[in-house]
């Protein structure tokens, strides 16, 4: 069987309640999708459906070239991992990683290679005698995955797999993640999170969910860099959004002209500015916008300013190496480059 993963149209319910609404989206052999979205969202529910944890009101799912959506989960060839880690307390670290081989009736002789496979691969190998309470919790998070793998999945489903750990141990599993992706370059993984910076690191693509619908899709670089909708623009990063006026001669913000690129603004339609902090420059220069310093946040490398730019507007700019950090109420010049700058059309959102 083939890897890959296929929505075509699904759709789930409770009820009258719709958690996933009308969901086409494709993921390729080999490919890292990251679901990215708030609670509710529907990325969770998208998730079940591929593991036959919640069956579709309508529309297929789809795992390689098989149409799953009523086989049970065990038929189904996938490796899941939760973010609670769900081992068994009373098994050691080894018997935690065969059990689904022993469910699968997997041949006894085969079982002990492919549980050290698994384990060494995850970091785990000297840790097979051990029971989940004798170790710590990103070690437990390595057993977990090690436990899908084992089974040699064409698919990997990863449920917020990091949302336990603390943030150092975050970031050493997302390298780890990213090096097992390496070593498994025909697994197909769908990897469900609510962290821009895990989907971002991870993920070949990103398809951004929100109140049960898919709203952008794209690579993380794409989604960043040139958002489609103001909810990815916050979402995937962070950004300042701005309300601005698009006129025959171009654009403006409070009546100061701005040089951004138009696309495919109308003239005379509300607009939304997307510049991202780290791209808004202190001082004069190209597109220089005059305002007040309403908070001041230092973040270690640089210094985050908040300045009220017009009339109940408030900027962000991520300014590094500040000399002299200014007071509150201190006037200001911020600046962006043209091409940092994107527009966003008004309504876009409501698709």
């Amino acid at each position: 069987m083939t890897s890959g993963i296929r929505f075509d149209a699904v759709s789930v319910a409770y009820g009258d309640h719709t958690v996933l609404d009308r969901l086409d989206l494709t993921v390729e052999p080999g490919e890292v999708m990251a679901l990215l979205g708030p609670s509710g969202s529907g990325k969770t529910t998208a998730l079940r459906a591929v593991a036959g944890f919640v069956r579709p009101a309508s529309g297929r799912v789809f795992i390689g070239d098989r149409d799953v959506t009523a086989l049970p989960p065990h038929k189904r060839g996938i490796g899941m991992v939760v973010q609670q880690y769900a081992l068994f307390p009373h098994l050691r670290v080894e018997d935690n990683v065969a059990f689904g081989l022993k469910a699968r009736k997997a041949p006894k002789g085969e079982i002990p290679g492919r549980v050290a496979e698994a384990l060494e691969m995850t970091g785990m190998g000297a840790y097979a005698k051990r029971y989940p309470r004798e170790l710590s919790g990103g070690q437990q998070q390595r057993v977990a995955i090690a436990r899908a793998l084992a089974i040699r999945p064409d698919v990997l489903l990863l449920d917020e797999p990091l949302s336990a750990l603390d943030a150092q141990l975050r970031s050493g599993m997302l390298a780890e993640l990213a090096r097992l992706h390496r070593e498994l370059p025909d697994v197909s993984i769908l990897y469900v999170t609510h962290d821009q910076v895990e989907a971002l690191t991870l993920a070949d693509r990103i398809a951004v969910m929100d109140r049960a619908r898919l709203r952008d899709c794209g690579t993380p670089q794409e989604l960043y860099r040139r958002p489609r909708t103001e909810f990815t623009a916050s979402f995937v990063g962070n950004a300042n959004l701005l309300p601005v006026v698009v006129g025959e001669d171009g654009v403006s913000l409070d009546g100061i002209a701005l040089d951004v690129p138009v696309a495919d603004a109308v003239p005379g339609a509300g607009a939304t500015l997307c510049v991202r902090p780290h791209l808004v420059g202190l001082g004069d220069g190209p597109n220089a916008l005059r305002g007040r310093i309403a908070e001041v946040q230092w973040r270690g490398s640089t210094h985050r300013l908040y300045v009220d730019v017009g009339s109940g507007q408030r900027m962000k700019a991520d300014v590094r190496e500040l000399k002299e950090t200014p007071a509150l109420g201190d006037e200001v010049t911020l600046h962006f480059a043209r091409e940092d700058a994107v527009l966003l059309a008004a309504g876009v959102n409501d698709g």
